[in-house]
């Protein structure tokens, strides 16, 4: 079996070629979360023994950086919520859909992000229920979960709205030209 490799041994030994090669092009909270991630549970943030009172044998345990981007601090909270969220899902398929902002619009959104992200997420549930409504796709009011995310998986700024509508809205996504998932 492969030794698992984890994102911080990545940003230890790419990080600092990376930033060099993209200086500049970095946000100092990416640069951040880089630093963060490559120190979590290490010496680097200190740590404390824990003990077996029963066997008396000990450890060091490093401190965690607790950041929210971490997938080591974050890991179990992600599945807690997870869980959460599926325990909320109704017993029927979902589709994916995606409204994007155009690269100036993008451009804009990264100078004015409170107006610019609350009209990209008003217009995406407006079209999703104004095309659901009209009784030539499904006549039918409907639900809609939807998270905003404004960066790529490539680290670039790409404001983008997540909705999942349930598949009693199917008629609907299907006329959009939406595939299920």
């Amino acid at each position: 079996m492969c030794p698992s490799i984890e994102v911080a041994d990545i940003f230890r030994a790419a990080g600092p070629a990376y930033r060099v090669a993209h200086a500049g092009h970095l946000s100092l909270i990416q640069l951040k979360v880089m630093s963060a991630i490559e120190q979590c549970r290490t010496a680097a943030l200190g740590g404390h023994i824990e003990a077996c009172e029963d066997c008396g044998q000990w450890r060091i345990a490093y401190n965690s950086c607790r950041t929210r981007h971490c997938p080591k601090c974050q890991g179990a909270a992600a599945r807690t919520w997870l869980a959460e969220r599926e325990a909320d899902l109704l017993l029927v398929g979902y589709f994916h859909v995606v409204f994007t902002l155009p690269t100036e619009v993008a451009d804009m959104a990264f100078h004015n992000k409170a107006l610019v992200y609350d009209l990209l997420f008003r217009a995406a549930a407006e079209a999703m229920m104004t095309i659901a409504a009209d009784p030539k796709h499904l006549g039918a009011r409907i639900g809609i979960t939807a998270v905003l995310h404004t960066w790529s998986s490539a680290m670039s700024h790409h404001p983008h709205v997540h909705m999942i509508v349930p598949t009693a809205a199917s008629r609907l996504a299907e006329a959009a030209g939406f595939r299920r998932v």
